[in-house]
């Protein structure tokens, strides 16, 4: 059985809320649910108007939410919608000329295919470290966690910790994939 996240919909019990105040909620949830606004668009300006989009949707319904528990969910639905709109709205205007245009003669050093070369070699690589290993690099330097916070989740003391990401750090920096990319 489903329960119920908006009072129209429910049968008016109210439940009481893990946050006091949409500000409390946004300052408790806003890096998580700005990572899954840029897995949702290319550039990160794009992701942070799209995640102030979705909260504006939030707010204006935050009276109506029952449960807020499920805040995260709502809030992602808001995001993939408004995401869905922009999309469908897009315009791109084609106009003719009687010649093409040329790109300047300076090559783009963030050239977004390159990037995501970059990052899905990384992640294969990444891929490659035992799972020990790979659980640090992950934490370490992805979830952006402390040596002393990353010994603490994993249950290994913070001398561990240095030298599994060190050899994990070598092992990243011989992989030929990634040899490529320097």
């Amino acid at each position: 059985m489903t329960t119920p996240v908006c009072t129209s919909a429910s049968n008016g019990m109210t439940r009481p809320s893990p946050y006091p105040s949409f500000a409390s909620y946004v300052r408790a949830r806003q890096p998580v649910l700005l990572r899954t606004a840029r897995s949702l668009t290319a550039n990160p300006s794009d992701a942070e108007d799209l995640l102030q989009t979705a909260l504006t949707k939030t707010y204006v319904a935050w009276e109506r939410i029952e449960d807020h528990r499920a805040l995260d969910g709502y809030v992602r639905r808001a995001l993939l919608n408004t995401r869905t709109s922009q999309w469908r709205k897009r315009k791109v205007d084609e106009f003719v000329c009687d010649e093409l245009p040329e790109p300047d003669s300076v090559v783009c050093a963030e050239d977004p295919a390159e990037r995501q070369a970059l990052h899905d070699a990384m992640w294969r690589a990444i891929m490659k470290l035992p799972a020990r290993q790979r659980a640090m690099v992950v934490l370490r330097y992805y979830e952006d966690l402390s040596e002393v916070q990353t010994a603490e989740v994993l249950g290994v003391s913070v001398g561990t910790v240095k030298s599994a990401v060190s050899r994990a750090l070598g092992k990243l920096r011989e992989d030929p994939e990634l040899v490529l990319a320097r």
